[in-house]
């Protein structure tokens, strides 16, 4: 079987972690796996892994880019997939758009996969367009035939994002070196009840509300910290939420570490996680499931799909969405007592993501 995933580029992120992982499985099982992307930090890892990878720019915004249709229609009759699965809205266009235009007696399989939810418009039909669609979660899938009831729910195929418990072991402890060089880089963290908020910088990651909890917090709990992981990907968010932090005088109880690839160990030494996100919702939430998965208990609002695996993992960590008191307690009482219940088994496996992957896959282009 031979297979074509098609995203925007191969830069760090969810869809293009999913789109290696499925690239890796598929050359395991023995079948040919081709990515097109307009490149980035990941393609080496790619090819290690024994993918090719096409250096083609699917994903600029721009109608410049539908002249690239034809093109690809060549490429794909040329290269007879039995599969080409889209995983973005733009190169999703392309790609169905050219698909659309082969001999359907010959042409491959096309496959969608919903990872986000997008705006509600004609733009994002795109991704409810494919033969097959796969939705990252329950939560996805609601999104998806609730806003475009032309999709027909019986091609819509839920399978969960997975992480390797491996990758994030139970009980987790950081090297003493480890240690050692972040709290000499962070001595104000020392010692400290930390708090993880990971996470892009933006509105709907709720930082807002995050300064609303310490607000509140710093009197029950006055050795509190927070770790804030992630960047300002627009440089526009990032002012407003230090203005709100030095507002309530809280400073000294914030740390922003940037994008960081130790999360494993950010993880292991905090007490508590926050996800926090109310507008936007998650399609998946894979931090929720890494930091549940070492055993660091996560607090997060009962909305999209941090709702589904906090429910599935850890039910005490829920909170009605928006109710900052709320998360204010819950830390409290993690806080206080060494008799909460720990988060149970990860039960959202990579494993079981690559496998179901390829059923649809095996199944479809039979």
């Amino acid at each position: 079987m031979k297979v074509v995933q098609v995203l925007p580029a191969l830069e760090l992120g969810g869809v293009e972690r999913g789109t290696l992982e499925v690239a890796e499985g598929l050359v395991k099982a023995g079948h040919e796996s081709i990515v097109v992307s307009a490149g980035g930090r990941l393609v080496n890892a790619l090819e290690a892994a024994g993918s090719q990878h096409v250096q083609w720019d699917l994903g600029r915004k721009s109608l410049r880019t539908f002249l690239q249709v034809r093109p690809f229609r060549r490429w794909l009759e040329q290269q007879q997939p039995d599969i080409v699965h889209v995983r973005s809205r733009m190169p999703a266009w392309i790609v169905w758009l050219a698909w659309r235009g082969m001999n359907p007696e010959t042409r491959p399989r096309f496959i969608t996969t919903l990872h986000g939810m997008h705006s509600v418009n004609r733009y994002s039909a795109i991704m409810g367009k494919g033969e097959r669609v796969i939705a990252v979660s329950e939560t996805a899938k609601r999104y998806l035939l609730d806003n475009f009831p032309e999709v027909d729910p019986a091609k819509v195929t839920v399978i969960h994002r997975g992480i390797d418990p491996d990758e994030f072991p139970r009980g987790y402890r950081p090297p003493d070196s480890w240690l050692e060089t972040f709290y000499t880089d962070n001595p104000q963290a020392r010692d400290k009840f930390l708090i993880c908020f990971p996470g892009r910088i933006t509105r709907w990651k709720g930082h807002l509300d995050l300064v609303e909890v310490i607000g509140r917090l710093k009197a029950q709990l006055p050795n509190v910290h927070v770790l804030v992981i992630g960047s300002d990907p627009k440089g526009k968010f990032l002012a407003e939420v230090k203005a709100a932090i030095e507002a309530q005088s809280l400073v000294e109880h914030f740390t922003f570490l940037g994008t960081r690839s130790d999360m494993k160990e950010l993880y292991a030494i905090s007490d508590v996680m926050l996800s926090l996100t109310s507008t936007t919702a998650e399609a998946f939430g894979r931090t929720v499931v890494e930091c549940l998965s070492i055993g660091t208990p996560v607090v997060g609002y009962a909305y999209g799909a941090v709702e589904e695996t906090l429910s599935a993992l850890y039910a005490d960590g829920l909170v009605d969405t928006g109710n900052v008191e709320g998360v204010v307690e819950k830390i409290v009482t993690l806080a206080s007592s060494t008799e909460q219940r720990k988060p149970d088994e990860n039960n959202f496996l990579l494993n079981n993501m690559i496998r179901k992957t390829l059923a649809v896959y095996e199944r479809f282009s039979s």
